[in-house]
């Protein structure tokens, strides 16, 4: 894994996670970030599933929540943590996390989705 490829990656899922409303345009930053980097669309969803929302997800429950952002330098070591410590175990885990909580951004995967198509279709 290429820890600088995956970093605005990182830092832009993150905005998911945010105590926030998004608005347009942090869905264009996400786009562009998703455009810039080597992984497609679908490999970002992967990306977010398995590396950011287990780092993260605790501020969707969180009634005061992170809402100004994360520090790029501690999302990426809590994210490299949290990889070195992966088994099975807690893949299971992540996953069964993940499908009870996915609703709290189905809305935004699918609007950044929209953005991103609009952008790359207006790039090519």
């Amino acid at each position: 894994m290429n820890i600088e490829e995956r970093k605005p990656i990182w830092t832009a899922l993150s905005e998911f996670y945010r105590d926030t409303e998004l608005q347009d345009a942090d869905f264009r930053y996400m786009a562009r970030k998703i455009l810039e980097s080597p992984y497609s669309f679908e490999e970002v969803r992967v990306i977010d599933k398995y590396e950011v929302f287990p780092v993260l997800r605790s501020n969707l429950m969180d009634v005061a929540g992170v809402w100004a952002g994360f520090k790029e330098e501690w999302l990426v070591n809590k994210i490299r943590q949290s990889l070195s410590k992966r088994s099975a175990v807690k893949i299971i885990e992540i996953e069964t996390s993940y499908r009870a909580l996915k609703w709290m951004n189905r809305d935004y995967w699918g609007k950044l989705e929209k953005v991103y198509n609009e952008i790359k279709s207006n790039t090519l």
